[in-house]
């Protein structure tokens, strides 16, 4: 590899970047999509299942899956280097809680029982009311091993919210590490990454260790076909990217490269997990062959992570005086921004009371999921728009900030 010299009057200082508000907003509303498709999904075991279904949404779930809740890690990352910095680890750890253990405790009592029950209600023989189904979903027993996800029960589960879990965990142990490293150390350990990025493609040198993770370890296919160490490590390397702009530039740089790279490692890694599939479980077994599409997809997830996160910041940037054409577009990313903890809290149970409903009609697969996810779309954005955004303690459940205050430093400030 070739050294290219990477200009400093041309590295990016952090400095919010809309793209990733955007990023965000677009895989939350995705998963309406995405939740929806596994109605109708033959081989996932979904709370609701239409009579008919078919092989066809596990190639495009594909998709979305090698690249999408592993962003959200990843800007999970970015944002909570800033807030170190910002308020330190203790403010930070608090500031965690706030935002995400309030909505995980809150969702839990009221709204993730939901699917759950409607699962059991798809039996006619059961008749059980919600009220009545809910100690039984609350019967649980703790189970160290399976960390962070302690409790267990019969019933009982985190639901979509694993992902509220794992990032909360991930946060409550990266502060008190934080807290305790030297600072001269990070500091040359940044320097000396930032300095390595200036060789072409060395950006991409991360994916080897997710595909390793990936390969070891196995995908958990409760967690959006990854498995819950592998979105450690992209919450890590999304918050050693915020430290230096070197990297951000870096990624400008390699990402036609990555994406190139990405697509071609899907389409060889895709049909090793369709073979590996016939005569097993490509997700745990330990064949060579699905160790092998293992690592590709773990591969293929960090280049197009980094493909997509360069090709948006190649954006120009719109300078002072122009005219914001985008305007419209910039609030509605703005609004989005802000639902985006409540619309995730709130999305899934909404689909599947939907859906339970949708399938009884017996219609053709396409009309039935286009009337899920219309409906679905409807009824979460009313949800958090009427009953979540509107008064000071909903807006506390579910997470998010004050109206009237300030950005807390959570996420860099705008450029």
């Amino acid at each position: 590899m070739t050294a290219e010299r990477i200009d400093p009057s041309r590295v990016a200082h952090p400095a919010r970047r809309p793209e990733l508000d955007a990023i965000r907003a677009l895989v939350v509303v995705g998963l309406v999509f995405f939740h929806s498709a596994l109605v109708f999904d033959s081989r996932d075991d979904f709370y609701v299942k239409n009579a008919e279904t078919t092989d066809v949404t596990m190639i495009f779930a594909s998709l979305g899956v090698v690249w999408a809740m592993p962003m959200l890690f990843l800007i999970a990352g970015l944002g909570s280097w800033h807030s170190l910095r910002r308020r330190g680890p203790a403010g930070f750890a608090r500031e965690r809680v706030r935002r995400l253990g309030i909505p995980l405790l809150f969702a839990t009592l009221t709204i993730v029982p939901v699917p759950q029950w409607l699962r059991l209600r798809a039996d006619p023989d059961y008749h059980e009311s919600y009220l009545r189904f809910l100690p039984r979903f609350f019967d649980v027993r703790l189970a160290p091993a399976d960390f962070p996800f302690v409790l267990q029960g019969e019933h009982f589960e985190t639901g979509h919210l694993w992902f509220v879990v794992l990032l909360l965990a991930f946060s409550l142990l990266l502060a008190p590490v934080a807290g305790w490293l030297p600072a001269r150390w990070g500091s040359r350990s940044r320097d000396r990454a930032g300095e390595a990025v200036r060789h072409r493609g060395l950006v991409l040198l991360p994916g080897v260790a997710v595909a390793a993770v990936s390969a070891v370890l196995g995908l958990e296919e409760g967690f959006a076909a990854w498995h819950r160490w592998a979105y450690l490590l992209f919450f890590l390397l999304g918050f050693a990217l915020a430290a230096d702009g070197r990297f951000r530039t870096a990624m400008r740089r390699d990402a036609t490269l990555a994406a190139v790279l990405g697509l071609l490692l899907f389409a060889v890694g895709l049909p090793g997990f369709l073979v590996a599939g016939e005569s097993g479980d490509p997700f745990t077994d330990h064949t060579p062959l699905a160790i092998g599409a293992r690592a590709l997809y773990g591969a293929t997830g960090w280049c197009w992570l980094v493909a997509i996160l360069g090709l948006l910041d190649r954006r120009p940037r719109r300078t002072a005086g122009t005219v914001d054409r985008d305007a419209p577009v910039r609030r509605l990313y703005a609004y989005l921004s802000a639902a985006v903890l409540p619309l995730y809290v709130l999305h899934q149970p909404i689909v599947v009371a939907v859906a339970y409903g949708v399938v009884r009609w017996r219609a053709p697969i396409l009309v039935e999921y286009a009337a899920i996810v219309a409906a679905s779309l409807v009824l979460t954005v009313a949800a958090y728009d009427l009953l979540v955004r509107r008064t000071r303690v909903t807006r506390f459940l579910f997470g998010m900030r004050d109206q009237d205050a300030p950005r807390d430093g959570s996420e860099p400030p705008r450029s």
